[in-house]
């Protein structure tokens, strides 16, 4: 296994978070719902783009196809539909595609549907929203392997993200060993601060000075 994709799985999306704010980097996006599984997920992002459909001919492909076609087991497809238009990003059938083909979860800035199918098939699926309106003739794929913006963050294909119950944190590749380094430091001190606080130690020294500055 890919040593830094082994490390990912190892830090949540706080500890990552935190990193982010050490380095000065972009943070955690907030209000993206985790819907369909419990687990968490982390991996590299493949990314797809959708906008309004203004009436170009249709595509011979079904919207985020090329993306699953286009995954490697363990990575994680991230989507962007900010046109407002209340239509599903994703659906049932794409969930099991992504699925059988290794595909770790799905992150959509937007909303998806077909939840129900995507928890029958323990798929992750992360969204903005949920509705039952399909996209058909409301919004269009116009790019694979593209930037695009979650929340308020550029998110670039082959970058990598951490998403749990919390938020979901994305990791510029250039950087992911600053970050991973850095998550891993806040995972240790709180599973220390865990330990103390199980041996007795009073809450207010376990989260006294050293933990205020640590981001210092």
């Amino acid at each position: 296994m890919d040593d830094i994709i082994a490390r990912l799985r190892d830090v949540d999306a706080c500890a990552v978070s935190d990193a982010l704010d050490k380095l000065k980097l972009p943070s955690a996006v907030s209000g993206i719902h985790r819907f369909s599984t419990d687990r968490r997920v982390s991996g590299r992002v493949v990314t797809v783009r959708l906008e309004k459909d203004d009436g170009r001919a249709a595509s011979s492909r079904h919207l985020c196809t090329t993306a699953i076609e286009a995954a490697q087991p363990g990575d994680v497809i991230v989507i962007e539909q900010r046109t407002g238009i209340d239509a599903a990003s994703w659906g049932g059938n794409l969930a099991l595609g992504a699925q059988l083909r290794g595909v770790a979860g799905v992150i959509i800035e937007g909303p998806g549907r077909d939840m129900d199918e995507a928890r029958q098939y323990d798929f992750p699926v992360f969204a903005r929203d949920h509705t039952a309106r399909t996209a058909r003739g409301r919004i269009v794929e116009t790019g694979t392997n593209v930037p695009i913006t979650v929340g308020d963050v550029t998110v670039t294909p082959g970058d990598y993200v951490v998403a749990d119950g919390s938020a979901v944190t994305f990791i510029p590749a250039a950087e992911i060993e600053h970050v991973l380094a850095a998550a891993e430091a806040v995972v240790a001190k709180e599973r220390a601060m865990v330990a103390a606080l199980r041996s007795g130690t009073p809450i207010s020294q376990v989260m006294g000075k050293s933990y205020e500055t640590m981001l210092k």
